[in-house]
């Protein structure tokens, strides 16, 4: 509750700062030359006439009873227009997640198998993936995939294929992260006492590798999902962007622009309760990998 207490309080007052008028978005934009009285009558109807703590204190109130409120730009409840939005953004992000973590474990175990050349190779791949920004990355692959090759649309569609680009661009920045911290804990796994336990009780060389080493040196990066989480929600408004894909982040982006604040504010605290969620689960699965934790 206190974390969602100080994401919505920082949401409200970081949307003040942006210039621009709410009862301008409200009726259409700045482009919609409308009088001062209609300005003056829709800053009384939604409050916007009130001093700034007058309108934090009523927002919070509406929403320690559930209502995220009433869309300024839109004209209708936020609620049911998040919610229609989000399983489009939370399908992105488990999928570029779970490619993310079998890149990273791939490439982890190549390096650390393949000696001095994979190591080095895998390394640079790592740190390369890791630096890639999204919209760069997006850009290449369509231009790649197709433009070049004609093998995928450049935009999202309802199809299998429309997935593809979009998954890809928020997996890779991420599997080069994960990555990093697989191949360093599978060597620190390998050179571990129960590794040489394993392998002096007969176990083989695969079985001490996918049955010990994977599940020890996947700790470090089980407990950073959820940090992985909120990395692909926030990668996901450019991605969807980019991409024309109908989401949360792509909802978020066009809200800011027109300073709609119950929208902003409300799928704000919606990605900060999947965050917590997805904490709590990486925490649960860290102790269904970790048997030193479920003792403890």
């Amino acid at each position: 509750m206190l974390v969602l207490w100080m994401v919505a309080t920082l949401t409200f007052f970081a949307i003040r700062l942006i210039p621009g008028d709410p009862a301008e978005a409200i009726l259409g934009g700045p482009g919609s030359q409308t009088s001062p009285e209609a300005l003056a009558a829709v800053r009384a109807e939604y409050g916007l006439d009130q001093p700034v703590l007058v309108q934090y204190l009523a927002q919070l109130a509406r929403l320690a009873t559930g209502d995220l409120g009433r869309s300024y730009s839109l004209d209708q409840d936020v609620a049911p227009l998040l919610v229609g939005q989000l399983g489009g953004t939370l399908l992105l992000a488990v999928l570029a997640l779970a490619v993310a973590w079998l890149l990273a474990l791939g490439l982890a175990t190549w390096s650390t198998r393949g000696g001095r050349v994979a190591w080095y190779l895998g390394s640079g791949l790592e740190i390369v993936a890791a630096a890639l920004p999204h919209f760069w990355l997006a850009t290449a692959l369509i231009v790649l995939f197709s433009v070049w090759l004609g093998w995928l649309p450049p935009i999202s569609t309802s199809g299998v294929s429309g997935l593809v680009l979009p998954v890809l661009t928020l997996a890779v920045p991420l599997a080069g992260f994960l990555g990093q911290i697989m191949r360093e804990s599978l060597l620190t796994a390998l050179e571990s006492p129960f590794v040489l336990s394993a392998r002096a009780r007969g176990e083989s060389e695969r079985g001490v590798r996918w049955v010990h080493v994977i599940r020890h040196a996947s700790l470090p990066a089980i407990s950073l999902s959820g940090w992985a989480f909120g990395s692909l929600i926030s990668g996901a408004v450019v991605v969807e962007t980019i991409f024309a894909r109908p989401g949360l982040g792509r909802t978020l982006l066009n809200a800011v622009t027109v300073r709609d604040v119950p929208v902003v504010v409300g799928a704000v605290l919606i990605v900060a309760v999947g965050y917590i969620l997805m904490t709590l689960f990486t925490d649960l699965a860290q102790r269904i990998a970790d048997p030193r934790l479920r003792a403890r």
